[in-house]
């Protein structure tokens, strides 16, 4: 038994590991750029993108559902882009927007389907638990090619390059772990420790996505509960405890 769930939880965690190479360096970058809401919304495009397609009845496992996926988030990212460019001063709202025209589009458009609610709740909470390893190798390409360009460009990220980046990290992730992972991915383990120094900043952000995902793998396998839901719990009390134990934000004037 304890083989079949070893067997069962190891390309979840590979899953979530993809996952988190990617979104904890750009989890800093939402942070400090202060648009934490915009993994929330590009992971919701593309989630409708895959709504789309599945509408369409393209092949849920073929490339053409990654590509629809792609579009939709690439789509999502040049109109934020195009916003911030526009509406500086109200991007943040313009992003919380966005969230809702794509989450309610996304259930008109499986308002008649007879499995649209189970499809969406796979597509919010995810299904890391059922991950197999050929669901691997795309984003493992992926997640070399962004890592590739975030060493490569570092600072000279712009605007644009930022969207388009995050675009495709988002594609990927969100139709293996779900949008609700997604978001807590990015942003948990970066806020909590936002007061480190630097140079410990992304060691102590891997080291909580790693034993958050870890924990909350082994814990849905031993209580039958959701995956999701737990990795997101287990990312925010690791996150607390973290934060509780780092160093202390500076006083303010």
């Amino acid at each position: 038994m304890e083989n079949v769930d070893f067997l069962i939880v190891l390309p979840a965690f590979l899953a979530g590991l993809l996952v988190l190479t990617t979104h904890i360096p750009l989890g800093a970058q939402v942070l400090k750029r202060g648009i934490v809401f915009i993994d929330l919304a590009i992971a919701q495009i593309a989630a409708l993108g895959v709504i789309i397609a599945s509408a369409l009845d393209m092949d849920p496992h073929g490339w053409t559902m990654q590509a629809a996926a792609g579009v939709a988030a690439v789509l999502g990212a040049l109109l934020l882009t195009w916003t911030e460019r526009r509406w500086p001063d109200v991007q943040e709202a313009q992003i919380g927007v966005l969230f809702v025209l794509a989450a309610t589009a996304g259930l008109l458009l499986v308002a008649h389907n007879p499995h649209g609610g189970e499809h969406l709740q796979d597509l919010l909470a995810g299904q890391i638990l059922w991950v197999s390893y050929d669901q691997l190798v795309m984003p493992a390409a992926g997640a070399v090619l962004i890592l590739a360009l975030l060493a490569l460009l570092r600072n000279r990220l712009g605007r644009l390059g930022f969207y388009l980046v995050f675009a495709l990290a988002v594609t990927a992730s969100v139709q293996l772990v779900g949008v609700y992972l997604v978001f807590a991915s990015l942003i948990v383990p970066s806020l909590a420790v936002r007061h480190y120094r630097e140079a410990r900043k992304l060691p102590f952000a891997y080291l909580i996505g790693v034993g958050g995902y870890a924990a909350g793998l082994v814990l849905s396998v031993v209580l039958d509960l959701p995956s999701g839901a737990l990795i997101v719990w287990c990312l925010a009390l690791l996150a607390m405890l973290v934060y509780a134990l780092g160093p202390r934000p500076p006083a303010s004037a």
